[in-house]
């Protein structure tokens, strides 16, 4: 199965300090170098630095257990390869939802011990991000984003994707996420558009996905396929009203673009840590992953890198300001809904995952 790489890849702006395939080469003298370490995969850029700041050097402090900070992405692929051949060189890994997923269905992943984690805590983590064998303790969302020099405040806005899709009522260019990939495309906001509610979006019924998009199809600017793109859409005015990642949209925002984020009907979602089968530290492996659970580490990746925490007990130690830069914020969360990943990693019949029917569906749709 073709899975798409983690989106952090694309900020991912520093080179590969450790490269998957090229660890499984040497595995006897890497094994040699990594006694009493515990490798992290952290990605690179802004985003890689906060996950550092956060979470590695203050376990690292804590624990006396050295950590080593992996700024490459790992793909399945990569993973599967070091698990199958007994070669694991990377402790623990992050990737999205799918990725993840796909993982643990194959065997590649260690359960999560739940059992080390604070009661109190874990039950103030969202349920989603507390899967067996992965955690999240950051939430992101996929939310209608504004050009305010084109709606601006006091004005009539498109606040649901119903309106977003009302050409006639609120002209204006639009730009969507792509669905070449499968998943993390238009596909529930064009239900939510065709007057389903959010509680009922799967499992997707994609004729009626498709028959949306129809509608909108001729109004949109650009479909874009990575939150660097999405990015320069905004920043370069390409599109008067975009879908976007909420953390994209906010650095323009922080650095006075003429933008607004609409937290309505926002698509919650979030990438997981895992620990790698066969793991020779996956008991320190699970330490870190405890670690990532708890408010205070949550908060300070909220305040460096604007990612929602996990846990709610994280919010009691933020500012307001801050607070409501994030998609978990309580306010945001009644008007929003989580990304159903298991949906789209369901196979048919056919042999055929729901991902891959829709990448199948969209690629001669969107040729006509």
């Amino acid at each position: 199965m073709t899975i798409r790489l983690n989106r952090r890849a694309f900020m991912a702006a520093t080179s590969s300090a450790v490269v998957a395939p090229t660890l499984i080469s040497c595995a006897g003298r890497a094994y040699a170098q990594r006694a009493g370490e515990l490798r992290i995969v952290s990605l690179g850029g802004g985003f890689g630095k906060a996950v550092t700041e956060a979470y590695l050097k203050p376990f690292q402090a804590e624990t006396g257990i050295k950590v080593v900070p992996i700024t490459q992405d790992l793909d399945v692929a990569q993973v599967g390869l070091m698990v199958q051949s007994k070669n694991v060189l990377v402790d623990v890994g992050l990737s999205n939802q799918a990725s993840a997923l796909t993982l643990a269905a194959s065997g590649h992943l260690e359960e999560v011990d739940y059992s080390i984690y604070s009661k109190d805590e874990l039950s103030a983590v969202e349920s989603y991000s507390k899967h067996k064998n992965a955690f999240s303790s950051y939430i992101y969302s996929t939310n209608m984003v504004y050009n305010t020099k084109k709606y601006p405040t006091g004005k009539p806005r498109p606040t649901t994707w119903a309106e977003y899709w009302d050409v006639a009522k609120f002209p204006g260019s639009r730009a969507l996420h792509t669905g070449e990939f499968g998943s993390e495309g238009p596909w529930e906001e064009a239900l939510l558009a065709n007057g389903v509610s959010k509680d009922a979006l799967y499992p997707i019924d994609i004729d009626r996905a498709f028959a949306s998009l129809d509608r909108i199809k001729p109004h949109v600017r650009k479909w874009w396929t990575n939150g660097s793109e999405v990015l320069q859409i905004m920043r370069d005015n390409v599109a008067d009203i975009v879908q976007s990642y909420d953390g994209r949209a906010l650095s323009l925002v922080d650095a006075g673009e003429p933008l607004e984020i609409n937290r309505n009907q926002a698509k919650l979602t979030w990438d997981y840590w895992y620990i790698l089968k066969g793991s020779p530290n996956a008991g320190n492996a699970q330490k870190f992953i405890e670690f990532t659970s708890r408010p205070g580490p949550q908060a300070e990746f909220a305040r460096l890198y604007a990612q929602a925490p996990s846990n709610r007990n994280a919010y009691k130690l933020l500012t307001e300001t801050v607070a409501k830069k994030l998609a978990t914020y309580p306010d945001y969360l009644a008007g929003s809904f989580p990304l159903n990943v298991s949906w789209y990693n369901e196979v048919g019949k056919d042999g055929l995952s729901n991902r891959q029917r829709l990448a199948q569906r969209w690629n001669e749709w969107i040729l006509r």
